[in-house]
């Protein structure tokens, strides 16, 4: 672990004890689940499209059902939805993929979204 992030081994030791100390922290830690694996980086291979949405304020709410809505009504179901949070990701983002390719008329639609900032689509 140390050589991956960088660190003194003596540090990756110290923050794991320093953890198991802090009860709230070590529950906390102790029941944290993966999300599973991300289809993003296989979707063009499987076929599927993807929509990156960057938000003014990613506190907003409805960003994720309207954006949705809008693939939904271009015939496009959702095969999975990544959600960055932002209390620990600085640059959060809300990641759709979709059964097919989005059409680029789906675009403006997601961008007139309140509190959308930037799509990316691919």
């Amino acid at each position: 672990m140390a050589g991956a992030v960088r660190v003194d081994r003596r540090t990756v030791k110290e923050t794991i004890r320093a953890m198991s100390i802090d009860r709230e922290i070590k529950v906390i830690f102790s029941k944290i689940e993966s999300a599973g694996p991300s289809l993003r980086a296989v979707a063009k291979e499987m076929g599927l499209g993807v929509v990156e949405i960057i938000a003014d304020d990613p506190n907003e709410v409805g960003i994720l059902a309207k954006a949705s809505g809008i693939l939904a009504d271009h015939g496009i179901s959702i095969n999975q939805v990544l959600v960055d949070d932002p209390d620990l990701n600085p640059e959060p983002k809300l990641t759709l993929i979709g059964s097919r390719v989005v059409p680029g008329k789906a675009i403006p639609l997601i961008l007139k979204i309140p509190g959308v900032a930037k799509v990316s689509v691919y």
